[in-house]
């Protein structure tokens, strides 16, 4: 329902396990790579334990499609099972043929053991996946072990994988099933997400989903921590419901009473999930000291002459085209330092000369309007790719972007991050009133920068900058030919070719002939030694943050932020 008013391809907070939206914190990235060690033994069992919600079950499905293609796969959903339901349903998972017989157990273990040796024949591998492993009695969890036992003279016939809530260690901790405790081979408890990778989670899902902006400000993300305790499952069902909210509001982003009221919704009146209040002496004396060094703050800002002029509240939109009417008459300065041209821009060779500027003592022209700031900072974005914005258009700037082939990138982060992915982008910034502004970042050298805002650049210290930015950000990329999704292994098409060209151009190697390449094997070995190299997350998975790396590496003609990788 909301999906088009954010200008996002689909909904990002949907409950499916999708492995798409795998939002790989360290702890899941240490999960997967436990699976698939302990899928590479030689039997017994791997264990991935958590809370409800935590993503056990969407780790699994990343892990089913990293197997091999020589892989048989069983997977029991639903295990309130007897020994012989739960063997039955293994039978039929792996379509093992078996006779009615008096001896149940027997049949169906002997059917099991003869599809085992037949796939094992043919070099075949077969893995048991169970999921919500807990609600398994004792007795069939021994029986479980006991397909184990399933072997050949030099190999173990069968893999499980028990996925499982915190009881099933409880249960496995109890002395009759010891034997199975001690096969475990390998295993992983997760938990929640911290409140630094909650604000990750959420804009890794929003980008994934096609975001055109930032849905979620830092006091809202910092609330719905609070009301979800960092779980995965509560925050997109949280999310969900308040971006149908603010978009019953009309509103363009999510702002923390709506936050509130759609966790109301969710939960009722339940006391665990309300916010909690501060006490009366707290809020007395910390709420009178916090107002007493605000009006200090803003005096003293206001002293300084941050701005000239008191600037009137608009409210901001995401949607440039609300304001693009009054920015007809606003003139925007082309950035000297790159020279663009119609196909694309070349990165900037040096620095200019000019006086150094603190953001404390900018003005804006006494003709602009606060609100206005958004529209002028796209504007610069767009001329340092060599391309004329004009907003009345294209009112939505991420889907112009796609039009053109460009990956539009909002994320949080600071100043360090951002010069690693090194392109320009447009930032928020605060002034002294406590409104919110947008300003462009086109170069960095050293401890320099140079900013576009208000149509005029300015050469700030970057450490001065900081001080007066809220550490989100948006920035153009260049997208790979046909790309729609983070390219995953698998894969194959244009994509992948174009992958494969990138790589061969760092190694000097020719291409491989394209009608014969699929994302397996030796390219992904590739890709993650690129993404090592490059202090990335060596998952294969080629998204926003690889392809940019990608790009820069090869000297595709993009522009770049920093004048001088030395400095």
């Amino acid at each position: 329902m909301y999906s088009n008013y954010f200008g996002l391809t689909e909904p990002p907070f949907s409950l499916a396990p999708d492995p798409r939206y795998l939002y790989l914190s360290e702890q899941h990235r240490e999960a997967l790579a436990h699976l698939l060690y302990g899928i590479g033994c030689n039997g017994g069992f791997v264990l991935l334990t958590g809370e409800v919600g935590t993503g056990k079950t969407t780790v699994c499905r990343c892990l089913l499609e990293q197997l091999p293609e020589n892989t048989d796969l069983a997977v029991i959903l639903n295990p309130k099972f007897t020994v012989l339901e739960l063997l039955a349903a293994v039978c039929d998972e792996l379509e093992a043929p078996y006779e009615s017989s008096e001896n149940r157990v027997k049949t169906y273990v002997d059917a099991i053991n003869t599809h085992l040796l037949q796939a094992h024949a043919l070099g075949r591998n077969t893995v048991l996946i169970i999921d919500e492993a807990q609600n398994l009695s004792v007795d069939v969890l021994e029986q479980v072990r006991l397909l184990t036992n399933l072997e050949t003279s030099k190999r173990k016939l069968l893999q499980i994988v028990l996925l499982g809530q915190p009881e099933l260690l409880e249960k496995l901790s109890r002395p009759e099933l010891r034997q199975l405790e001690q096969r475990i081979t390998a295993r992983h408890h997760l938990t929640a997400l911290s409140q630094a990778e909650l604000g990750a989670y959420v804009s890794h899902r929003l980008s994934v989903a096609g975001l055109e902006g930032q849905l979620f400000p830092p006091s809202t993300l910092k609330r719905l921590y609070r009301l979800t305790g960092g779980v995965p499952r509560l925050i997109n069902i949280l999310c969900d419901r308040a971006l149908l909210g603010t978009f019953v509001q009309r509103d363009t982003r999510v702002e923390v009473p709506t936050l509130v009221k759609a966790a109301k919704e969710v939960y009722g009146d339940k006391h665990q999930y309300r916010p909690k209040p501060l006490s009366y002496l707290k809020w007395g004396v910390g709420g009178a000291t916090l107002a007493g060094l605000s009006t200090f703050l803003l005096f003293s800002l206001n002293a300084m002459g941050f701005f000239n002029q008191p600037v009137s509240n608009v409210e901001e939109s995401t949607q440039a085209h609300i304001i693009a009417s009054q920015s007809q008459s606003q003139s925007v300065v082309v950035n000297p330092l790159v020279e663009a041209t119609v196909s694309g821009a070349v990165k900037a060779t040096k620095m200019p000369e000019m006086e150094i500027s603190n953001p404390a003592n900018w003005r804006w022209p006494e003709d602009a309007d606060l609100a206005l700031s958004k529209v002028t900072a796209y504007q610069s974005l767009f001329k340092a790719w060599g391309i004329d914005y004009a907003p009345r258009e294209h009112p939505t700037v991420c889907r112009f972007s796609r039009s053109l082939g460009l990956g539009c990138l909002s994320l949080h982060g600071d100043m360090d991050e951002l010069r690693q992915l090194n392109r320009p982008a447009v930032l928020k910034l605060f002034n002294a009133q406590g409104q919110e502004y947008y300003v462009t970042l086109l170069s960095t050298e050293g401890e320099r920068g140079v900013v576009e805002v208000g149509g005029q650049r300015k050469e700030v210290h970057l450490k001065d900058l900081e001080l007066w930015w809220l550490r989100t950000y948006t920035l153009l990329w260049r997208q790979p030919p046909g790309y729609d999704t983070p390219i995953r292994p698998g894969a194959s098409g244009q994509t992948v070719a174009w992958l494969d060209q990138q790589l061969s151009f760092l190694q000097g190697r020719a291409p491989l002939p394209e009608g014969e390449l699929t994302y397996d094997g030796s390219l992904i070995r590739q890709v993650q030694q690129f993404q090592r190299s490059q202090g990335l997350t060596a998952d294969a998975v080629v998204g926003p943050q690889t392809s940019i790396h990608l790009n820069t590496a090869t000297a595709e003609d993009v522009p770049q932020l920093i004048v001088n990788p030395q400095s």
